[in-house]
């Protein structure tokens, strides 16, 4: 277990983290009618692949990759029910956790 969370998964973490925070700047933005807050998504998600990138330097990018829309789905979906009251139906949620399982199938195989 102590090989799944390595220094470069922890790249692919933290960008995810990253892109999630875009994601909620993004929807702030309302379509860009913010610019403060479109131009601060653009950079974050800028950011973000800059961290992907550094963690496919060791970790194959379909795992990298995966790993990090895995949890970008689910903290955005999470981000968007807790700050904007965004609804997600169950069969959503049941998906989101198809694809985290997937994701946890395909790093450990």
């Amino acid at each position: 277990m102590s090989q799944f969370f390595t220094l470069s998964f922890g790249f692919v973490v933290l960008a995810a983290f990253v892109d999630i925070l875009a994601n909620m700047a993004l929807t702030r933005s309302n379509g860009f009618s913010h610019k403060r807050w479109g131009i601060t998504a653009i950079v974050l998600v800028m950011l973000a692949f800059t961290l992907l990138a550094q963690a496919v330097k060791e970790i194959d990018l379909a795992v990298a990759y995966a790993s990090w829309g895995a949890i970008g789905i689910l903290g955005t979906a999470i981000g968007g029910s807790l700050l904007f009251k965004q609804k997600l139906k169950p069969i959503g949620w049941v998906g989101i956790a198809v694809v985290i399982a997937a994701v946890i199938v395909m790093k450990t195989a």
